[in-house]
């Protein structure tokens, strides 16, 4: 097949997108407003609109008309729209069918609450779409709401990578060169942005170590919130047990994941399971994150890891605390998280049903 993606470039799912389905031998277009290293993947042409620094009421009209222009020079089978807000819109003016609109979460669950416009857009790339991938439950209703048909829906994951996150041996020398050695260690690898709320694990970062002296916290990321939060990590007197890490290359995530004895995401909002909790899952680490949307499908509480109210840093605290207390049970949530990301969640599995999508709704089109 042909297929013409509209995302963004340097996000990691697009990337992760592109070189799966070029390397099952489909030839890859991709319009985007950010470059990236693109010669690495076999057989995909790259295409690139304005820059976001020119104004919206002149950037959107030049790259509709753009983006039409491309589409009829690259006569796609399936174009494939990431994201119903800003690249939505485009993929809802190109003219063209079929499309595939993948919705990542806050692009429905949060976009549409904040202004009229997003709602529009996100209800005109909805209405236009011929097909809406989501990857989670909770996200069919509010499609719903915005207009999708329940028939137009389908819930595919967007899966993990377990040949490449999985558990390893060996990380002792890692440990050592940030400082941890047998020191136990608390993960986050949110991005540092308002939406993540890493500002409560940083608060909850006392309590601990009123408790445990030598625990150590590892956030991994970066965002606009980094000053900020390495300002409040130095006014609670906590900087000499926190360790910021910056943005990572994803091919070292496994590596860092693996460092750490637990993993903490304090999210206000997530669509599905989050990408970055299914991969410390599949690495066999135990988990505390917030119980919001889809979390308690994969994480029952005190069974696999532990599910704590938003914005509450006194519980996470208490979590984090008795799992460096009970190596025993994080073990166990470890091994047990490890099974439901192989069984329920790999990346291989839910690739070939969106493959399988494709050529479902490339079939449709043609009757």
């Amino acid at each position: 097949m042909r297929i013409c993606y509209i995302a963004e470039a340097g996000s990691i799912h697009t990337q992760k997108w592109v070189k799966y389905f070029a390397g099952r031998g489909h030839e890859l277009h991709l319009i985007s407003r950010k470059s990236f290293e693109a010669n690495t993947i076999k057989d995909l042409n790259s295409y690139w609109l304005t820059s976001l620094r020119y104004p919206v009421l002149l950037r959107y009209p030049y790259d509709t008309i753009k983006v039409r222009r491309l589409i009829k020079e690259i006569k796609p089978d399936v174009l494939h729209v990431h994201y119903a807000v800003g690249y939505g819109l485009l993929g809802a003016l190109s003219g063209f069918h079929p499309i595939v609109l993948s919705v990542w979460g806050s692009d429905v669950l949060v976009a549409p609450e904040q202004s009229a416009i997003y709602k529009l857009t996100v209800e005109l790339a909805i209405r236009r779409a011929d097909i809406i991938h989501c990857d989670a439950d909770h996200i069919i209703a509010p499609l719903i709401r915005l207009g999708a048909k329940p028939e137009k829906i389908e819930l595919i994951y967007f899966g993990v990578d377990t040949q490449k996150f999985k558990p390893m041996k060996g990380n002792e020398e890692f440990r050592e060169r940030l400082g941890f050695a047998d020191l136990p260690t608390v993960i986050s690898v949110r991005s540092l942005e308002p939406i993540y709320d890493i500002e409560t694990l940083i608060n909850s970062i006392p309590l601990v170590l009123k408790e445990i002296p030598g625990a150590k916290f590892l956030v991994v990321g970066g965002g606009s919130q980094e000053v900020n939060l390495k300002e409040q990590a130095n006014s609670l007197g906590i900087s000499a047990s926190v360790t910021f890490t910056g943005r990572i290359p994803n091919h070292e995530l496994p590596k860092y994941l693996n460092s750490a004895d637990i993993y903490v995401s304090t999210s206000l909002s997530d669509a599905g399971l989050a990408s970055s909790t299914a991969e410390a899952m599949a690495c066999g680490l135990s988990v505390v994150v917030t119980d919001f949307g889809d979390n308690k499908k994969w994480v029952e509480d005190g069974t696999n890891g532990f599910l704590i109210p938003l914005k509450n840093p006194e519980t996470l605290a208490t979590k984090i605390i008795y799992l460096i207390r009970n190596k025993e049970l994080r073990n166990k949530f470890g091994q047990l998280n490890r099974q439901i990301i192989v069984e329920r969640n790999d990346w291989a599995t839910e690739m070939r049903k969106v493959e399988k999508l494709y050529e479902d709704v490339l079939e449709r089109s043609k009757k």
